[in-house]
């Protein structure tokens, strides 16, 4: 990759802030850009140094949440007003390079366009318990249209019995993130003005049917039981795939941000738990008594929440994630 930090051009600039708006592990922000000048294209590149090692070992879920800064340039292109062309992993012998965007045909603007635009700029990763407020099941029906348009699934996880199961492993897998002293240091490094806001971590992780992410190092040394707390937890979602490579990774990120965007864009937010799916156990197991065959890639709870939290997700600015054609440049 041959690549210069000369002053790119507004297109990509538009594109690149679109793309870091994009959901992350952690806030982890695991992505860097290209612009390859003239419009010519825009890519996508995998920043390895911003893999979470233990949490994230195999790299999926950075590689889910660059696809999910795909599908944000996908529709910042869209905006520009043309359609956007992707080619996924255009370079077999660069495993960083995750896709190449260009621009086709001029094509006006949409309802639908407009909505995920919205949706941009209004979604945030809730953490916590949910308003009373069912999320309707009209909305969730139309979640599950947006992710079936990226070629993955959607299932609503409503069965007690299910979402038991669903519950027993998340919390089995957070025990024993949070008895591994190595795991509860690299989340604890994730705390700070660069990453996650100290603000965000302060509920008891918890407080809900599934357990959340321990931050602050054994701050909540007392766990709260659940029971009781299910108006709290909202709807259980899980988002799988037929297959588990790469470019279903990627396309899972897609999905993801699609459903996001159109959520947010009804005021519906979500808040991830995907803890078991770091264990390959756990994972297994989620497939064959939750997805029925499907890989599991992101498991969410989906809710309305009374207020917007006043702190708010701090994002590197372009000019650390673009860069141009030119000499090298190492990620």
């Amino acid at each position: 990759m041959s690549v210069t930090y000369d002053k790119p051009g507004r297109a990509a600039l538009h594109l690149a802030r679109a793309a870091s708006l994009a959901p992350s592990p952690h806030n982890s922000q695991p992505w860097c850009f290209v612009d390859e000048g003239h419009d010519r294209g825009f890519e996508v590149h995998l920043d390895g140094g911003r893999r979470m090692v233990l949490t994230d070992p195999l790299g999926r879920e950075a590689v889910i949440a660059c696809g999910a800064a795909l599908f944000n340039v996908r529709l910042a292109v869209r905006q520009l007003g043309f359609r956007p062309v992707v080619d996924l992993l255009p370079d077999p012998g660069d495993s960083h390079y995750l896709a190449r965007v260009g621009y086709a045909a001029h094509v006006p603007s949409s309802p639908e366009v407009t909505l995920l635009a919205q949706g941009m700029l209004r979604r945030y990763t809730h953490r916590g318990r949910f308003g009373a407020e069912p999320v309707a099941d009209e909305i969730l029906g139309d979640l599950h249209e947006q992710v079936r348009a990226e070629g993955a699934t959607l299932q609503i996880v409503d069965d007690p019995e299910q979402l038991a199961l669903l519950a027993g492993l998340v919390r089995t897998a957070e025990d024993a993130h949070r008895a591994d002293i190595g795991h509860a240091t690299e989340l604890a490094h994730c705390v700070g003005p660069y990453g996650m806001p100290v603000e965000a971590c302060w509920h008891h992780p918890d407080a809900t049917l599934l357990a959340g992410r321990e931050y602050l190092f054994r701050a909540h040394r007392h766990r709260v039981s659940a029971r009781g707390h299910g108006k709290g937890t909202g709807t259980v979602v899980v988002l799988s795939t037929p297959q588990d490579r790469r470019p279903d990774w990627l396309r899972s990120g897609e999905a993801l941000q699609r459903m996001l965007l159109h959520a947010a864009a009804l005021d519906v937010m979500a808040a991830s738990h995907t803890q078991p799916l770091e264990l390959p156990a756990l994972r297994a197991r989620l497939r064959t008594d939750v997805t029925a065959g499907r890989h599991p890639q992101v498991i969410l709870r989906l809710g309305h929440v009374p207020q917007r939290p006043t702190w708010c997700m701090p994002r590197r600015p372009p000019v650390q994630v673009l860069a141009r054609d030119g000499t090298p440049v190492r990620w």
